[in-house]
């Protein structure tokens, strides 16, 4: 039944193509991405760094610093106010993404920007100058407030802005930045590691504001897309701003269609993203960012060098070995952007599950021979740990250019423009939700599970897989405002998704059989 699932609805070639304008809009909205990876980076990193441990978490550097036993390898990093200092962003991120939802449909895409990185900024200086945990923890708050913005508008207006043929890859710059943060915060953590004195944290803290204004001064200089505009009124601008990103003057196919689907937002409330029309969308925008994050991918991110130092790896290696999954992760998400659009998300989507399945084998094999039930606080030899980071890499390769980027895009273009902001919301908490209960639990599992956390993980890979296998039809090359052909089609959702348009054939929906 499967086969159902390739299934792909009516396309619509409008004119224009990939202009100048639209790479730079979306260069300079991606840059939103930047601050989430820069904050992945840096919250594994400073929590490896003994100088920060022992100002505000004594407790924690004094068992890493007296166990010398090999029963407690896997716990010495142990600590729910450690792991609350890492997941507290998230929940925060939560918050915002509802007050968020609000902000991008009634005041545009580059407002909800603006507000996601003024208050990053703002979080960013709190941190850098933290003299206690709770301001600590309050700066790492008004970080996720700004997260919670940026992940809610930017993947919207980069698939708004963007050609159909061309929006996944330009949607896929989002998760590029992310990479690109990521990698930018391990080798800041790696250089700020050797100042002398025990200060360099604080420069790690504080060099977020610089991604942050990168975002904000960019945001201030953009355009709105046309479906914001539209949605508020500005018939004549959006017309516009149409014309110019596609670089065409016929752009009166496309506008219609964009004013046609924004009346037709206009009879629906934030609540009809749960009746049985948009079942699949919401079913999407729910388990897409929840898989996302039980791949383990985030176990990699957030506490990577605490994980390499658990296993055996210095300090310095910890955080070069940091640097170097960095690098893998940045490059491995420009093979998403040259293909997503070339060979289809769920190409990449299974290709990467079975490399993330086989790799956790190899991984969850490996520790448990090296470490066995209890750990081993010795070093690695340096094969053995070559093998144990080559295998990491090849599993966040695969990652990268499927569920990391393909999170994000997916959920953004199958929305139609009526529950949009609801279902952009809805995957950004989701997304929020699961990213804190990993970061939160993770050192806790970590000491109880030992190398069965891997496995852990794995079987979710296996599960997601089978669900994109089956139940995720093909979306590449379909225009955004005609996205409900693919459901109609396809071999489960058509029976929840009505042939024709329920409000304009209302004898149709209301008989028996039909609703059967």
């Amino acid at each position: 039944m499967a086969g159902g699932g390739f299934s792909s609805g009516n396309s619509k070639d409008y004119p224009g193509g990939l202009t100048k304008k639209v790479i730079i809009a979306s260069i300079v909205a991606a840059c939103g991405g930047l601050i989430f990876g820069y904050d992945i980076g840096i919250s594994g990193g400073v929590t490896s760094m003994s100088p920060f441990l022992k100002e505000f978490f004594p407790n924690v550097y004094k068992k890493q610093s007296e166990i010398k036993d090999s029963s407690n390898q896997y716990c010495k990093f142990n600590s729910v106010p450690l792991t609350m200092f890492t997941s507290s962003l998230y929940l925060a991120a939560l918050f915002a993404s509802a007050i968020a939802s609000f902000i991008t449909k009634a005041w545009g895409r580059k407002t909800s920007m603006l507000v996601g990185g003024v208050t990053f900024c703002a979080g960013a200086l709190l941190n850098a100058f933290a003299l206690d945990i709770w301001m600590l923890i309050f700066g790492r708050l008004l970080l996720g407030f700004g997260i919670g913005f940026a992940n809610q508008s930017v993947p919207l207006y980069l698939s708004e802005v963007a050609p159909s043929k061309y929006r996944g890859g330009i949607n896929m710059l989002f998760q590029l930045s992310i990479t690109i943060g990521i990698l930018l915060a391990n080798a800041v953590n790696f250089g700020f590691a050797q100042i002398k004195g025990g200060w360099g944290w604080r420069l790690s803290l504080g060099g977020a504001i610089v991604p942050a204004a990168i975002f904000i001064v960019g945001s201030f200089y953009l355009d709105d897309t046309p479906n914001s505009l539209i949605e508020r009124g500005n018939l004549q601008k959006a017309k516009e701003n149409l014309i110019k990103i596609r670089g065409v003057k016929n752009v009166d196919e496309e506008y219609d269609d964009l004013v046609a689907a924004s009346q037709e937002s206009k009879k629906y409330s934030w609540k009809n993203l749960f009746t049985r029309k948009y079942r699949p969308q919401l079913i999407f925008t729910i388990l897409i960012p929840f898989f996302q994050q039980f791949t383990g991918m985030n176990v990699f991110m957030f506490y990577a060098p605490v994980l390499f130092k658990t296993m055996g790896f210095g300090d310095n290696a910890s955080l070069i070995s940091t640097v170097i999954t960095g690098v893998v992760n940045m490059f491995a998400t420009f093979v998403s952007i040259l293909t997503v659009d070339k060979f289809g998300r769920r190409a990449l989507f299974l290709e990467g599950g079975i490399q993330m399945f086989v790799c956790q084998i190899v991984i969850t094999i490996a520790i448990a021979l090296k470490f066995g039930i209890n750990g081993n606080p010795g070093a690695l030899p340096m094969w053995y740990a070559g093998l144990v980071v080559i295998f990491i890499c090849l599993y966040i390769a695969a990652f990268a250019w499927s569920w990391g980027p393909l999170g994000w895009l997916v959920p953004s273009e199958i929305l139609p423009l009526e529950v949009r902001s609801a279902g952009q919301s809805i995957n950004v908490g989701v997304n929020m939700i699961c990213t804190f209960v990993i970061a939160q639990i993770f050192l806790q599992m970590l000491c109880a599970l030992r190398f069965g956390l891997f496995i852990f993980f794995m079987i979710w890979v296996v599960a997601m897989t089978l669900f994109i296998y089956f139940f995720l039809p093909e979306t590449k090359g379909i225009p955004i405002e005609d996205m409900s052909g693919i459901w109609k089609k396809h071999w489960y959702w058509k029976r929840y998704v009505p042939l024709v348009d329920e409000d304009k054939d209302l004898e149709l929906c209301k008989d028996e059989n039909y609703q059967k």
